[in-house]
């Protein structure tokens, strides 16, 4: 039975609503024994995580080979993969969750978890969109001001922006999406999973979501570079390390929220 939360670290809920939702505090070795989590619920439902594992694997060799051959429909098809990654994260955290509870993981219900939370996921992943569209508009705005040698080719885009002639563009740039990379990963870190579990509101999760990382913020930055540096060297070999480390990080974000918020007492 864990010990009563602090009055600091529980959102007050009035009589008849739903339990209050209690935070835990993060230590620097919580995101390593995520990761441990995760790994352990990958072994364990090794063909349910081939499948998501092919599923971003073929979103990541979709986007590379648009970028590659129509680049101005990249940032078009990224929204269309930020509205589909939510729900292909939600079957894996279904799977850890049906883990947890000593419940018999399928990918069936992985496929079927998000049905009765679809007006909840869907306002959660418009806000993400919107989100999205946003940093695409500003990273605009960003090349038309201060990119100084002319829009790159696809095959010269690397060339280009380290041109010395653009180190003004690069650490704006850099600083442009870092604000926004901040916002989109401190609004769905434990959203999306918290959903899932507590059919909670969209507002209320994204809240909920922002405060763990304002309460924790060292942990959930080591916790977001680990996660970064796991993704782009996914990346390394046309994308194929996706076949295991894109459900890797969705069981272990499953961990992430569970290490941050408190279960929900029982019904009752």
């Amino acid at each position: 039975m864990p010990p009563p939360a602090s009055p600091s670290s529980e959102a007050a809920a009035p009589s008849g609503a739903p339990a209050p939702i209690r935070f835990k505090p993060l230590r620097p070795l919580d995101p390593l024994r995520w990761l441990r989590a995760g790994a352990a619920d990958l072994a364990a439902t090794p063909l349910i995580g081939a499948f998501y594992g092919c599923a971003f694997w073929m979103m990541a060799l979709l986007l590379a080979w648009v970028f590659r051959t129509r680049p101005e429909y990249v940032m078009s098809l990224a929204s269309g993969c930020l509205l589909l990654g939510p729900f292909l994260a939600m079957g894996l955290y279904e799977t850890s969750r049906r883990r947890e509870g000593g419940l018999v993981p399928s990918l069936a219900h992985s496929l079927t978890c998000w049905d009765r939370r679809l007006g909840s996921m869907g306002m959660l992943v418009l806000v993400l969109i919107v989100l999205e569209l946003l940093w695409g508009r500003a990273s605009l705005v960003v090349f038309a001001v201060f990119f100084n040698t002319g829009m790159p080719s696809t095959t010269g885009v690397l060339q280009a922006v380290f041109n010395p002639q653009n180190w003004t563009f690069v650490a704006v740039y850099t600083l442009v999406g870092g604000v926004f990379a901040a916002l989109v990963f401190s609004t769905s870190v434990v959203s999306i999973p918290m959903i899932l579990d507590r059919d909670t509101d969209a507002l209320t999760a994204a809240i909920s979501s922002i405060r763990v990382v304002a309460e924790n913020p060292a942990v959930m930055l080591w916790w977001g570079f680990l996660i970064t540096v796991l993704v782009v060297g996914s990346l390394a070999v046309w994308g194929a390390g996706l076949l295991v480390v894109g459900p890797w990080l969705g069981h272990a974000s499953w961990h992430a929220y569970r290490g941050a918020i408190e279960p929900a007492p029982p019904a009752g």
